[in-house]
């Protein structure tokens, strides 16, 4: 065998022991299991989430749409009633009626309020105030080249409000309010003093206001929300302009209640989550819960937080705490519908309960995992046990705990092939100690056996770190002392002889006895061979001459010689 396979070949066989060891391969292979696992159930999870995510989005698109459309039907209408009126700026009817309602404003526009009423059961009376009041009010202004024409126009457009009324295609709320000093409403004033006051009011309110030309260059609609004795609106307005002026606001006020109702019909349908539909400002104008359910609400926190998102975004969603919240902006409706969906509620779904039996079975397989784990890793770590107990046993003498005959013969052919090959000395050491068999047949095996133990015990404290001792047979024992010359081993066997010689040993109770050994030493510069069975008949030789010179002594010539008598 080659110097360098020699030296690889047990730091090789450690190397693969260590890393291929069987309880952390085991180890390895129940994490990797428990990580795809756990991997493949997360990514099945999640395509759950987005499936629900993907419901509950497609599920308040729905009600938008719903929402929307009664909107857009109103829109239609009020921009329908607009075009009208434009119409009749362009061209006015030339009936007798209309031109006697112009002669009653020329004779009424001076008094401080005056109505104009006609066949109220197809008209509605026109309002207004003085010339005076229109004056002194900025924004107002009365003339203008088509002032009658607009009177007509407002005419016309009181038979649509009054036939629209009547089939309940315009709401209770309608009115046009114009900068001319006049206004017609669906809903009558009670009083002739009232008429100011109305006025005054509609001209402060943000829907007129925001109508000019400067605020709303677009001149599309604008929706509000607002209080009006009480009862929560939504306010949609439009400018009236023609040649590039601008005549007045046409408006139309939706109550809450009308929402609400539509938003009760789709929670019927779907009684999961709760809808929410707020204004421009974010400020609440409805929900789906009936009155006296408690509703949910959001902190100051929550709510600027959601303000933020759906500024940001037509539609989304986000979670807060244990609630799943998404949105989608109204296209007909300066607003947004939310929708808040509990996780009490998304558990009772199906996608809740699809989720929850994927939790349990992951549960589940990662219990029967860890306890297969359990059972493996105890299996094998009582086979490692085993093994360990019978490669000791096989390697190692059980009586003296040091190597047997075979573990010690093979250690010594490595260890002499090595030491050959870098030419560097290696003894051996014999040892055989002095009337065992007496003690035997004196004191008995077990005083015998006990003697062995204290001997193995005193052998090993004598030899030095890298020595190796084993039992070649009995009482007999080998010490091998790589790169030891002669005269180190002839010591080390020296020390070995003392401590057996110096100490006594308990036999049996009441009874000690001091024993010896003789020993002999051979080392592989005498001759240059390293060959173990060479060298151990060698120091076997030398250990009988020890023994014929009167035993209890080392030897380590060939020198042989009797005792003195």
């Amino acid at each position: 065998m080659r110097e360098d396979e020699v030296v690889k070949s047990p730091l090789r066989r450690a190397f693969f022991k260590t890393r291929f060891n069987p309880a952390r391969i085991v180890n390895l292979c129940f994490i990797v299991v428990l990580i795809c696992s756990t991997v493949l159930t997360w990514r099945e999870v999640r395509v759950m989430e987005g499936a629900w995510v993907a419901s509950q989005r497609n599920a308040l698109n729905n009600v938008a749409n719903v929402v929307d459309r009664q909107l857009q039907v109103s829109v239609d209408r009020l921009l329908f009633f607009r075009n009208g009126m434009q119409e009749a700026l362009r061209t006015p009817l030339g009936l007798a009626v209309l031109h006697s309602v112009q002669g009653e404003f020329e004779d009424d526009r001076a008094q401080p309020y005056w109505r104009i009423i006609r066949d109220t059961r197809r008209t509605l009376p026109l309002y207004g105030v003085s010339d005076a009041l229109v004056s002194a009010t900025p924004g107002l202004n009365r003339d203008i080249p088509l002032l009658h024409n607009e009177l007509a126009a407002a005419l016309e457009l009181g038979y649509l409000f009054r036939l629209s009324e009547s089939s309940a295609v315009v709401p209770r709320r309608a009115a046009y309010v114009s900068r001319a000093g006049f206004y017609m409403s669906t809903v009558a004033a009670q009083s002739s003093e009232e008429i100011i006051h109305r006025y005054n009011r509609m001209l402060a309110r943000p829907w007129f206001t925001s109508q000019s030309e400067r605020q709303n260059r677009a001149r599309g609609v604008r929706w509000f929300s607002e209080s009006v004795n009480g009862d929560a609106l939504v306010t949609a307005s439009v400018p009236l302009d023609y040649q590039r002026y601008w005549y007045g606001v046409l408006t139309m006020s939706f109550a809450v209640d009308t929402l609400y109702e539509r938003l009760v019909e789709t929670r019927q349908q779907d009684d999961s989550g709760e809808y929410q539909l707020y204004d421009a400002h974010f400020a609440l104008l409805t929900r789906s819960t009936p009155p006296g359910v408690e509703s949910q609400t959001f902190t100051p926190e929550q709510k600027a937080s959601l303000q933020r998102a759906i500024r940001n975004s037509a539609a989304g969603g986000l979670r807060m705490g244990t609630r799943y919240i998404n949105w989608e902006k109204l296209r007909h409706f300066d607003g947004a519908l939310v929708r808040i969906q509990t996780l009490r509620e998304g558990i009772r779904g199906d996608f809740g309960s699809i989720s929850i039996a994927l939790g349990i079975l992951w549960l589940l397989f990662t219990t029967m995992l860890l306890v297969s784990w359990a059972v493996i890793r105890r299996m094998v770590s009582n086979m490692l046990s085993l093994q360990k107990t019978l490669q000791w046993q096989a390697w190692f003498d059980p009586l003296t705990r040091l190597l047997n005959r075979g573990a010690l013969f093979e250690r010594a052919s490595l260890l002499t092939a090595e030491y050959g090959a870098r030419k560097e000395p290696f003894s051996v050491i014999q040892l055989d100690l002095d009337h065992f068999k007496s003690i035997n047949d004196r004191f008995g095996h077990q005083a015998g056996d006990r003697v062995l133990g204290h001997a193995a015990g005193l052998i090993s404290k004598s030899i030095r770190a890298q020595d190796v001792a084993g039992r070649v047979g009995g009482e007999e024992f080998c010490i091998l002392l790589p790169g030891a010359t002669l005269a180190e081993a002839e010591q080390v066997a020296e020390k070995m002889r003392q401590r057996i010689a110096g100490k006594e040993i308990l036999v049996r109770k009441g009874k000690s006895l001091r024993i010896s050994a003789s020993l002999g030493v051979s080392c592989s510069d005498e001759s240059g061979s390293y060959a173990f069975d060479y060298l151990q008949s060698v120091a076997d030789g030398r250990l009988y001459t020890a023994k014929r010179r009167g035993r209890n002594q080392v030897c380590s010539d060939d020198t042989s010689s009797m005792p003195n008598s």
